[in-house]
């Protein structure tokens, strides 16, 4: 594997820019130009946009490494082979989709988990929409999107070998998105970070191998860590 980090090329920042189209699925196929084309290959990446004052960067994990340069765009790389123990302590942080899944009829839907934690709590009260509920132990939605999202990073943890550090856990840019391609697409993100403990080093590396959660294609699910001080 490989760990890459792509930014424009030093002075080129505006034409880096234009080569680039906004979008979380836009950024996906941009992307796919950065491998050798080969018409079989499956999406053997993951990856990161992230955007600050500096500008728009993009964090790559791919089976292959990119090439050294695109356009505007320049591409650092180096082998990805964490050597992890149990007990390990690690900082980390996580754009992520997170969902459960709910059957019906035989069929499996993923649902939002904020949004199932609000039907939760409106079908316990008896009530049909988020609006009607006026009571003063109303939670705050930055409370509800923190219970719920810690939750469901909990329990992931529990399946691919780490514990979360709770104190340490920030819940940050609970985001809804609409993708428009063939049809409707929506999904939301929300940025994870803080310290784990790994306690099964095989499972904790194939889930920063594979990615955590769903919506890998738009930018969710690489988990990037370092050790922690």
């Amino acid at each position: 594997m490989h760990f890459s980090l792509i930014t424009p090329v030093a002075g080129q920042e505006r034409e880096a820019n234009h080569e680039r189209l906004d979008g979380p699925y836009a950024d996906h196929q941009w992307l796919w130009r950065w491998f050798p084309e080969d018409a079989s290959a499956q999406r053997d990446f993951l990856f990161r946009r992230h955007e600050s004052g500096a500008g728009v960067r993009y964090y790559l994990l791919s089976a292959r490494p990119p090439a050294a340069r695109l356009g505007a765009w320049q591409a650092q790389s180096r082998p990805y082979a964490p050597q992890l123990t149990a007990g390990d302590r690690l900082t980390f942080e996580l754009r992520a989709n997170p969902t459960v899944r709910h059957g019906h009829d035989g069929k499996s839907k993923r649902h939002d988990v904020v949004m199932n934690a609000k039907r939760t709590l409106l079908a316990e009260r008896g009530l049909a929409r988020w609006g009607d509920w006026a009571d003063a132990e109303k939670p705050a939605l930055q409370q509800l999107v923190r219970e719920a999202c810690s939750k469901w990073l909990v329990d992931k943890g529990s399946r691919l070998g780490f514990d979360v550090d709770m104190p340490s856990l920030m819940v940050e840019g609970y985001d809804q998105h609409l993708q428009q391609r063939e049809r409707n697409l929506r999904f939301t993100t929300v940025d994870l970070s803080g310290q784990l403990t790994v306690n099964d080093p095989l499972a904790f590396e194939m889930a920063a191998l594979r990615g955590i959660g769903s919506a890998k294609a738009f930018g969710c699910g690489l988990l990037l860590i370092r050790r922690a001080e």
